[in-house]
């Protein structure tokens, strides 16, 4: 009988694709939902901020709590490589730790069974992976690292550096999944638009579009996680001329006060960053997704208050809230002026108020007009009630659209494009016709 393997995977859809390749490397395993039946339990953790952390090490101790006591428990990731030598020492209920470098050895640790932190970041290159979640749609890493410094962030100090994949590599792996029916890509890292720089090459996202562009098959596909002083307006313009590319623009902007950017160490400021923003939100079916961060060092009132104008004057068509969150090792860790945590909480909840207006707005929008729709299956709403996403959206993030009504013939295939009129939003939930 084969071993069985649960496995959870934390954070972003970056760490997805990780998590992913793990489980390339472990398909002698029957994969099972029930930990407590498992010989093998994988969790691939996110170090990002203290939320992020908390749910890793909570998500660990509770898997320890009921498994098997002859099953082996691994903890990979971005918070054990972070903290690996504090979790090596005082979780002794894990037993096997492993970071970002070793995804596509995880089979070899699990055999030896031996914790590992290898030197470089692994970045998938050529290894099968087990897609996750959708039978048409993928996620493509397209880099790892960063060379950004802002004040709040401490992916550098344990992701290193930009290191991007070459673009033979992309487009190798985009390939092998349109043969095995993926039509539908969305490219990320964590600062995309700096892919190739560390190859000496600005612009390295124009390349990829124009690769990606040629690949029969391919249908549908969208950039995410653009930073703003790394995304030109001729990279702008390539998306909005691109067949292929939605004008998907998912940038986060984290605030939109100049002293504020500058102490951020945003590279931009508001006038450069207003200017892209408006020349995207000027094209044609344009979304325009972005995120803020309230309570950063020597926030004041005023400047919360701008952002909060400023959210209620762009009509962003989604917004993530973040409270700032105290990351050692981070300039903003040893800023003065730290805004007290109740306060913090007062202006998230303030400002994920209007973003939640500025959605129901855009999806208001919507409504009378036909766009392309990916039905997915049935909803968990309602037995009548078939659950889609809007083509350009991004999957799972930007929300579900429930078809009601079908003027076909023929009944609806799942993972399949129709074109749809969006007839009433009802909630935060847009109502929808197939007709084509």
């Amino acid at each position: 009988m084969s071993k069985k393997l649960h496995i959870v995977s934390l954070g972003c859809t970056k760490n997805l694709v990780d998590t992913e390749v793990m489980m390339g490397r472990l398909q002698n395993y029957e994969l099972t939902q029930e930990s407590e039946e498992a010989d093998v339990i994988i969790v691939n953790t996110c170090g990002f901020i203290d939320a992020a952390k908390e749910e890793s090490l909570n998500t660990v101790m509770n898997l320890h709590d009921t498994r098997r006591d002859d099953s082996l428990l691994v903890m990979a990731g971005c918070l054990s490589e972070r903290y690996q030598e504090e979790l090596s020492q005082e979780l002794s209920e894990v037993d096997i730790f492993t970071g970002v470098g070793d995804y596509d050895k995880i089979d070899e640790l699990l055999a030896e069974k031996q914790s590992r932190f290898s030197e470089e970041v692994y970045l998938i290159d050529g290894a099968e992976r087990v897609v996750t979640g959708s039978s048409y749609h993928a996620y493509i890493k397209l880099s790892e690292g960063c060379n950004q410094t802002c004040s709040f962030c401490a992916i550098p100090s344990f992701k290193g550096k930009l290191h991007s994949r070459n673009l033979d590599s992309v487009a190798s792996e985009v390939e092998k999944l349109v043969a095995r029916g993926y039509y539908d890509f969305s490219f990320v890292s964590q600062d995309s638009s700096s892919y190739l720089r560390d190859q000496n090459m600005k612009d390295g996202l124009i390349h990829l579009i124009k690769r990606i562009e040629l690949i029969d098959g391919v249908k549908s596909a969208r950039i995410l996680y653009l930073y703003p002083s790394t995304t030109s307006m001729k990279l702008l313009q390539e998306i909005a001329s691109s067949e292929l590319f939605h004008n998907y623009f998912d940038m986060p902007i984290q605030h939109i006060n100049d002293d504020m950017l500058r102490l951020m160490k945003r590279g931009f400021g508001k006038e450069k960053t207003l200017e892209q923003l408006h020349f995207m939100r000027s094209l044609p079916h344009s979304f325009v997704r972005t995120s803020f961060i309230v309570g950063h060092p020597q926030e004041s009132e005023a400047m919360f208050e701008q952002m909060c104008d400023f959210v209620e004057e762009f009509g962003f068509d989604r917004i993530n809230v973040f409270s700032y969150s105290d990351e050692e090792g981070t300039p903003a860790f040893d800023m003065s002026e730290h805004i007290d945590e109740a306060l913090i909480a007062k202006r998230a909840e303030i400002l994920g108020d209007l973003a939640h207006t500025s959605e129901l707005q855009s999806l208001e929008k919507l409504v009378g007009t036909t766009i392309e729709v990916i039905v997915d299956s049935e909803s968990d709403e309602h037995e009548y009630l078939l659950s889609a996403r809007a083509l350009n959206w991004a999957v799972e993030i930007d929300g579900e659209i429930y078809i009601n009504d079908n003027e076909l013939e023929d009944e609806l295939e799942f993972n399949t494009i129709y074109k749809a009129k969006i007839t009433e939003l009802v909630g935060n939930k847009l109502l929808g016709c197939v007709i084509a």
